[in-house]
């Protein structure tokens, strides 16, 4: 058995090679003829699953070691018999510990809306209500709080905990923060994405000069320059809300255990390597002004951050 695995997945590759071959390659390099003669892939959203990836290949498992989902072609791997799994939940804490980490920077007081009550919004929410925020809450499929008008007209800080879906999906979130949203809002709100590029229009947010807090870009890594140096952008990062070494860690174990599990191998455990990331107080505006000098250099920060 032979398993492609992106480059930056913390796995125990000893422990796992008892059982098959591990090829380690950095995303880029997850290509149709590397994994033509793979059974299984460990990737994270930098690998894009089509049919372009895996036609005539031998890959029938794939795990990504992310919440997110939408890099994956799930209609063609159900075609093809090919299972596939995500990690719901894994680095919610994380998650939540960023949009903490922003609402402290900013000093903020007020109504927060939370727009996505699924395993991380459900925990913004209970953080911003321990530090004395009011909330409003916006869940359609869940059926609970809100309309999203009304997270417009009433909310001084609105974060977004979706997936992103397009149309026929019957709750879309492309762009659900658009122009039209943005008009509703109040003056002086400030617009928090670390959820999916592609949530938050990101035209429509410049034009309309909303502060904002932004982690997860469209077009990553060539990521809006323009957005990201305008002095409406009070914090930026590069994609790692979710990067602490809890979230890694849960991640690659939900993945061993979903590919242990396909292939009936006896479970295998990460362990636990020593966190070398930087916590401390103010580091969310240490990493913005790292990415705002060298908005070029996205995709090489993300690669070396250390986790928090």
């Amino acid at each position: 058995m032979k398993i492609v695995v992106d480059q930056y997945v913390p796995l125990p590759d000893e422990r796992l090679a008892e059982f098959a071959e591990i090829v380690r390659l950095e995303p880029e390099a997850i290509t149709a003829s590397a994994v033509r003669d793979a059974d299984a892939l460990i990737i994270r959203t930098r690998t894009i699953v089509n049919e372009a990836l895996l036609s005539g290949s031998k890959v029938h498992f794939v795990a990504t070691a992310t919440i997110g989902f939408d890099h994956i072609d799930t209609s063609f791997c159900k075609k093809h018999g090919i299972v596939w799994t995500s990690c719901p939940g894994c680095n919610a804490q994380a998650v939540c510990d960023y949009v903490e980490e922003a609402l402290n920077s900013l000093n903020a007081i007020g109504t927060l809306g939370v727009v996505g009550v699924g395993h991380i919004g459900s925990l913004v929410a209970r953080m911003a209500e321990r530090k004395g925020m009011k909330v409003l809450l916006n869940d359609p499929p869940e059926k609970m709080g809100v309309d999203l008008a009304e997270i417009a007209e009433k909310c001084d800080y609105i974060t977004f905990h979706t997936p992103l879906t397009k149309a026929p999906h019957p709750y879309p979130t492309y762009h659900l923060c658009d122009a039209a949203f943005l008009a509703k809002c109040k003056p002086n709100a400030t617009i928090i994405n670390a959820a999916r590029g592609g949530i938050v229009d990101e035209p429509a947010l410049l034009q309309s000069g909303k502060r904002c807090v932004i982690d997860c870009w469209e077009n990553e890594p060539h990521i809006n320059v323009q957005l990201l140096q305008s002095p409406q952008t009070a914090l930026a990062s590069y994609h790692i809300a979710g990067y602490s070494l809890a979230g890694k860690i849960n991640a690659s174990q939900m993945c061993l255990d979903a590919l242990c599990k396909h292939f009936a191998l006896p479970r295998i455990s990460m362990p636990l390597p020593q966190k070398e990331g930087d916590c401390a107080e103010g580091w969310l505006k240490r990493v913005s002004d790292q990415l705002k000098a060298t908005p070029e250099q996205f995709e090489l920060l993300r690669k070396k951050y250390k986790l928090r």
